[in-house]
């Protein structure tokens, strides 16, 4: 199966505590932190201030709280409702949940090791294809709100390098092309 050829938003949660220590999240379900709320809220005034046409006029997000409260925000300031797609869930990280994002993560991405109870990084990026995939069936363009790792899983199939760090509550806009998709982070000035 392959990605559609369908340009979108997508956006990570806003930050929680967990993020600010560098620990691995998983599918632990931390909540967003005062400056988390507040990414959440800026991100989603400069969602409703872009033009009518580059504006999302659907939102699909994850089902675990921080991505709900992100997406929630940005729905309202879009006015429009969200759904959820379990396929967005961020990846069980196993034993390593809670645990600080070192050498282990990192060859975890390059599929070198895979901690106990983790997912592995190939059925990420295969989920994270096929999730998004359903999300752009949506009339667009969408707004996909999830997690850092499942877009790292994204990026390593729209041929983009993997091992990047997305910012919290950063909207970019990302666009197919050949070899590899565009990711533009929208000004949040």
């Amino acid at each position: 199966m392959s990605l559609p050829q369908i340009p979108f938003w997508f956006l990570r949660h806003g930050e929680t505590d967990w993020n600010a220590r560098y620990l691995a999240q998983g599918g632990t379900d931390v909540a967003l932190n005062a400056a988390g709320i507040a990414q959440a809220h800026r991100a989603a005034a400069a969602l409703k201030a872009l033009p009518p046409e580059r504006r999302p006029v659907a939102v699909v997000a994850s089902p675990l709280g921080r991505a709900q409260v992100t997406a929630e925000v940005a729905a309202e300031a879009l006015g429009l409702p969200f759904t959820t797609d379990e396929g967005l869930r961020e990846c069980s990280f196993g034993v390593m949940e809670g645990q600080v994002m070192a050498e282990w993560f990192h060859a975890w991405v390059a599929g070198e090791d895979t901690p106990e109870g983790c997912e592995s990084f190939l059925d990420l990026r295969l989920r994270a294809r096929s999730a998004i995939g359903r999300a752009l069936t949506l009339p667009g363009p969408v707004l996909v709100v999830a997690h850092g790792a499942l877009w790292r899983g994204f990026r390593a199939e729209a041929g983009l390098p993997a091992d990047i760090r997305t910012p919290n509550a950063q909207p970019l806009w990302v666009a197919p092309g050949d070899p590899a998709w565009s990711m533009t982070p929208l000004d949040l000035a």
